[in-house]
């Protein structure tokens, strides 16, 4: 089995690299001018870390799924996923430019409070950012400023404007992704329509009976999409959260039964995969206002 590197720290990822380290919390760098080269082996990231990649020199492994690099391919990772690197079959260098950050560097800062709109951080890597020429020297420009940054003696200013500098690196990344799911429109209808078909045909086969309500998890594994990527994708198609899709979903639902049968309101309830009638009711009531027994009495 390959060996796991524990990246925890930047001075680790640049000594694997050989790499010089400026700065303790924060790196720019170039593998084409890595003097060692990590191969065949599994990183634990402790660290923030994206990656522009042109042209081919080594494949990333994450869960199950394998990602040979293309050109032009923004790839990112969180502290806490493990990767698994597969050297080339060549002794190229590959052409990668990348930005590493230590949580250690943004907390009590605006980009501390923001990190969680970066959702690309949790796509798998089949799901990467695919940029234009242009995009991509918009980008490497905002690694050059962070780099620059660092260059800088350190002053009570550094930590500050750093985080600045990386916040607007990742704000043109989410600017990106939105245009990549624009542009990938009938590829986002496609995984839409599927939503939507496997979510009737949880109902029309009874799946409750066995699984209870319907869970966002079951329709990503459907889709085979990472659960970040799943959820911007429903988001951005339809304007709700996939939980919130579902929930549409079973509203519509047990309205149909409340008018359309003689059922009572905890057959519907079990019907619809509810454990309690209970909670059934409260759902039904914060979504139209109204409990199941009274809109059936008021229609």
């Amino acid at each position: 089995m390959d060996e796991i590197i524990q990246l925890d720290s930047i001075r680790k990822y640049n000594d694997l690299n050989g790499l010089k380290t400026i700065h303790p919390l924060v790196s720019v760098v170039d593998l084409r001018d890595a003097t060692k080269r990590i191969s065949n082996a599994r990183l634990n990231y402790g660290l923030y870390a994206l990656f522009i990649k042109h042209g081919a020199g080594c494949k990333i492994r994450y869960g199950m799924q394998s990602y040979d690099y293309q050109e032009g391919t923004v790839v990112s990772f969180a502290p806490g996923q493990l990767v698994q690197v597969e050297a080339g079959t060549n002794d190229i260098k590959p052409d990668v430019r990348g930005l590493l950050f230590h949580p250690d560097l943004i907390h009590g800062t605006s980009l501390a409070r923001n990190m969680s709109k970066y959702s690309y951080f949790s796509y798998a890597q089949n799901e990467a950012l695919h940029v234009s020429e242009a995009e991509q020297q918009i980008l490497l420009d905002c690694l050059e400023n962070i780099r620059r940054e660092m260059e800088f003696p350190v002053d009570k200013h550094s930590r500050e404007l750093l985080c600045v500098h990386i916040e607007l690196f990742l704000e043109y990344c989410l600017r990106f992704y939105d245009r990549q799911f624009f542009t990938r429109s009938k590829v986002n209808s496609d995984v839409l329509q599927t939503f939507e078909s496997e979510l009737n045909d949880y109902y029309l086969n009874g799946r409750t009976q066995n699984n209870g309500l319907p869970s966002v998890r079951y329709f990503e594994d459907k889709a085979c999409l990472s659960p970040g990527y799943f959820g911007d994708l429903i988001k951005k198609e339809t304007g709700k959260t996939a939980q919130e899709y579902i929930q549409l979903k079973i509203i519509n639902l047990s309205k149909h039964h409340l008018l359309g049968g003689n059922s009572t309101v905890n057959e519907i309830a079990d019907l619809l995969g509810f454990q309690y009638p209970q909670h059934f009711i409260r759902m039904f009531k914060k979504e139209t206002g109204v409990t199941p027994t009274e809109f059936r009495k008021n229609n």
